[in-house]
């Protein structure tokens, strides 16, 4: 498996990553999440020109089977998306591409890394807890976090629990 940044080429396929990854939502009763629209080809290449946005391929030269992209909020870096398509899922790729977004952030001097996600899906809060991250209480969320869950409240999420999580990052000098 390789984790690369995301070629113009790939676009398309995040967006049929997306429809795909969205699908078992609907077995648990969360048909408006699986019915939600990929992001537009516009905003994947705003991601993609800027660098934040990185696919995962099982096999090099190979369509990617994963994609992340990330904001920088207040600090750290926001995973503002993270899709596996289910025929490559329980491979480990979510977590490698975390891991690698991990490893940039700490090298670039971030201090965590946030998201947000539902907290009660099972691949979703209970996955990420499993991958060092920890649900924040009300009064740790930063500005920025608070205008990304205004965003998901105006969409429609909070129909289901949702949750700001927070993986803490290794600082430069505690890795010497």
């Amino acid at each position: 498996m390789r984790v690369r940044p995301a070629a113009p080429a790939d676009l398309p396929v995040l967006q049929d990553i997306e429809a795909a990854a969205g699908e078992p939502f609907r077995a648990l009763g969360m048909a408006a999440v699986a019915d939600d629209a990929p992001p537009p080809l516009a905003v994947l290449e705003r991601y993609r020109s800027a660098g934040r946005a990185w696919v995962a391929e099982t096999v090099r030269g190979a369509p990617p089977v994963a994609y992340l992209l990330h904001d920088p909020v207040d600090g750290a870096a926001h995973v503002e998306q993270v899709s596996v398509h289910p025929d490559a899922a329980r491979l480990g790729i979510g977590r490698a591409l975390i891991d690698q977004l991990a490893g940039r952030a700490a090298g670039d001097g971030l201090t965590a890394l946030t998201l947000t996600t539902f907290a009660d899906v099972p691949w979703n809060a209970p996955y990420y807890t499993r991958l060092g991250f920890r649900v924040l209480a009300e009064n740790e969320l930063t500005d920025g976090l608070r205008e990304i869950r205004r965003a998901e409240t105006a969409h429609g999420l909070d129909r289901w629990p949702r949750v700001c999580m927070r993986r803490a990052l290794p600082s430069p000098l505690r890795r010497r």
